[in-house]
């Protein structure tokens, strides 16, 4: 009996795969030319977990692969539209609330401002609670939610609590008191944003996670540098009565040690109009000074 309910189960998932493949071919020629990445063909998670039969886990595993697909084949696209990524990790984590990985780095590609992200904070705080909510005892959750409140939202208050709350959870890391006093005090500062994102680097095994904490860290860096140089540009112009034409001129006069380069390796550029900018804003998406034109 239950090699004939498992035959008959095989039947029908090879009925019903065939069927999905047919109605995809024919919606294709209908829309030649339409992108249907956007389009959930299913976008019930609880339908799609009852349908698992069992293998939700797997089938949440493969719903994982296509957020990072779709979000990649966006990312490379310069998209600044990600329609179905919400519903697509919502799908994921309710296949597998345990997925950890799901809650971290979804949250990271809904938060942050396209094209490198979804830009929707709101969508990326509902998932990490929905972490928290099936996985109370990760303090690394709780570190992901206040990052996207201090960052993204700037709501420095419901930082320091989630923070506060997360240092509660037991073998939390110790950082996460210091983040819920530093939100209290000098959020703004670019040291504290250093802070946090040096944390992060140091307290992640994950070798994304820490590639992304690094490039923070590079972009905070040029919000720090390009100020100081565009006030070196300014004293010059004070003492010449001009702006500099070229750093080698900067050079001579003793201003600069050397040739500026950003975190890239990449010389700054000096404007005409006294402005400092990167050569390559696209290898540094998160800077908020040194933006070109």
């Amino acid at each position: 009996m239950n090699r004939q309910s498992t035959i008959l189960t095989s039947l029908i998932l090879i009925a019903s795969f065939a069927s999905s493949c047919l109605v995809l071919q024919r919606v294709s020629a209908v829309y030649p030319n339409s992108s249907l990445e956007d389009v959930l063909f299913i976008s019930s998670p609880q339908f799609l977990k009852r349908a698992s039969l069992g293998y939700s886990g797997l089938l949440a595993d493969i719903y994982w692969m296509r957020v990072v697909q779709y979000f990649g084949s966006k990312h490379l696209r310069d998209s600044m539209q990600y329609k179905a990524l919400a519903p697509l990790l919502d799908i994921t984590t309710t296949l597998d609330p345990h997925l950890i990985v799901a809650y971290e780095w979804g949250s990271t590609f809904l938060q942050q401002p396209p094209p490198s992200g979804a830009g929707d904070n709101k969508a990326a705080v509902a998932l990490v609670r929905k972490g928290i909510e099936n996985n109370p005892t990760n303090w690394h959750l709780y570190m992901t939610l206040g990052f996207i409140q201090y960052q993204g939202m700037h709501d420095y208050l419901a930082a320091s609590k989630t923070f506060e709350e997360g240092s509660r959870v037991p073998h939390a890391h110790p950082a996460l008191k210091v983040m819920a006093a530093k939100m209290l005090t000098d959020a703004g500062s670019l040291d504290t944003a250093r802070y946090m994102w040096q944390s992060v680097y140091d307290q992640s095994t994950d070798k994304d996670i820490r590639r992304n904490a690094q490039l923070h860290l590079a972009c905070l860096l040029v919000d720090q540098e390009v100020p100081q140089l565009e006030s070196i540009v300014q004293s010059f112009k004070a003492k010449f009565g001009r702006n500099p034409t070229s750093w080698r001129e900067l050079i001579s006069v003793g201003a600069v040690r050397g040739l500026p380069v950003d975190p890239t390796g990449q010389p700054y550029v000096l404007g005409g109009n006294g402005k400092v900018t990167v050569s390559d804003p696209k290898k540094l998406p998160f800077i908020h000074q040194g933006k070109p034109a």
